[in-house]
């Protein structure tokens, strides 16, 4: 454990997930010429996208089943495989249906992967260094949509469509030969004894079902749900349209507002680490903060007279970017209330999601951008369309935060009655805290 192998087996990991991040994302760069390709409307330029992310989040919960039975390495390969092959489809295809057809594989590879490679953590590392293990593994993963914004991006103008996406599947299949040399399920001491893996179905489900009624995990599911999916639809397809076509922006601004995201993440992730490592039982009022400051930015810029000046756009993807990492405060909270053994289901039932919410505001977004140009004659991808249709946003996270409190509620009931410890109101502590000049926030939970 947190020998100089489990360093080995973690960075081809992550490798493989950065690869995944990469074809993920390189819809969000190519979405102008994916409607000019296939000479679509925006409504079905979206399920492109919506049909990779509906597919991504239905099979997290099969793919975390299978994860605690199998282990991550064959999954882990298996998601490279299908990456490769899914986008050698999208390379090749003349007509969206293919395409379509193309993005359900890389959907599904994807959903292979991250579960995956977190569920390896515990299996390598142990100690106070897996939360900063956590954050570096998401942090690093979204290198893969720095590589979508530069390199991918430049291909693709400069070679087209197919021979960027071409490379692009080839360079998940060298991930997969990688993937299959380097990485192991852990030591064998920690495979068959502190990790077991359910040797049947029932064993499989009973896991899965018993780590999907913990509160804990499902408060993990809604801090994912809330902090993941705003950023996750600007990266994913709607942010390069809105900046490109809405807000006149080039396209090398464009990816570099994406790589912006990317950057922020890196600088926060560590940030966030460490004070979940501190404050465990102030985890979820890092999440509402974060979602407060996403949304006072997405307010400010669809609430300024025309178009947004470039600083508040700035900051817009500055906040979005923390979004990323905050995402991965809904794992801490799956490995802290989950049994190491059932992790993999917890992990799944987290993924959800953000990327449930992502991929309904991602259609009903297109969906309300074809509206408002059959109504106002504006064009699909106006700036005053965009207003409108963004505001979906509010609606679907909206929703999620209610039911995050639900959560918490019922998490610190658990915590009470099983510890003893009473968790309460903030503002409570930090008046408790400055009465006593204490720096302290009570007893840590492993």
């Amino acid at each position: 454990m947190n020998s100089r192998r489990s360093w080995t087996v973690w960075s081809v990991a992550v490798l493989a997930y950065v690869l995944a991040v990469l074809q993920r994302s390189s819809l969000g760069v190519s979405g102008v010429q994916a409607q000019e390709r296939f000479a679509v409307s925006a409504a079905v330029l979206s399920t492109l996208a919506v049909v990779q992310i509906a597919v991504y989040a239905g099979l997290q919960i099969p793919v975390g089943i299978l994860l605690d039975r199998v282990g991550p390495r064959r999954l882990v390969a298996a998601g490279a495989a299908l990456l490769a092959v899914g986008q050698a489809v999208v390379a090749m295809s003349p007509t969206i249906d293919p395409a379509i057809g193309g993005r359900v594989l890389v959907g599904a590879g994807d959903a292979m992967t991250f579960i995956s490679v977190i569920r390896l953590l515990p299996m390598w590392f142990t100690g106070p260094i897996l939360p900063q293990i956590s954050q570096w593994t998401g942090n690093l993963g979204q290198l893969g949509q720095i590589a979508s914004a530069f390199p991918f991006a430049v291909l693709l103008h400069a070679s087209g469509w197919s021979a960027a996406y071409g490379v692009a599947a080839a360079v998940s299949l060298a991930g997969f030969v990688l993937v299959a040399a380097f990485v192991r399920n852990g030591p064998i001491a920690v495979r068959t004894d502190a990790i077991p893996l359910p040797g049947s179905r029932r064993g499989a489900f009973s896991t899965f079902g018993q780590a999907l009624r913990r509160p804990g995990t499902q408060l993990g599911f809604w801090s994912h749900y809330v902090t993941q999916s705003s950023g996750t639809v600007f990266s994913l397809l709607w942010g390069v349209p809105m900046l490109e076509r809405g807000l006149g922006y080039s396209a090398t601004v464009a990816a570099a507002f994406l790589t912006v995201i990317v950057l922020v993440g890196f600088v926060v992730g560590p940030v966030l680490g460490v004070l979940c490592a501190r404050f465990p039982f102030r985890r979820s009022n890092l999440v509402l903060t974060i979602v407060g400051v996403i949304f006072a930015a997405w307010t400010a810029v669809l609430l300024w007279p025309g178009a947004p000046p470039t600083w508040l756009v700035v900051v817009l993807v500055v906040v979005l970017g923390v979004g990323g990492p905050g995402s991965l405060i809904g794992f801490d909270f799956a490995r802290t209330f989950n049994p190491v053994g059932s992790l993999g289901s917890a992990n799944g039932v987290v993924n959800v999601g953000g990327f449930l919410a992502a991929f309904v505001m991602m259609y009903c977004i297109g969906v309300v951008l074809d509206a408002v140009h059959d109504h106002t004659g504006a064009a699909v991808f106006a700036w005053s369309s965009f207003r409108v249709a963004l505001l979906v946003q509010y609606v679907v996270v909206g929703f999620g935060v209610v039911m995050l409190l639900v959560a918490r509620h019922r998490t610190r009931a658990r915590i009470h009655a099983e510890d003893g410890i009473r968790v309460g109101p903030l503002w409570v502590a930090l008046v408790r805290r400055m009465r006593a000049g204490r720096t302290t926030d009570g007893p840590t939970r492993p």
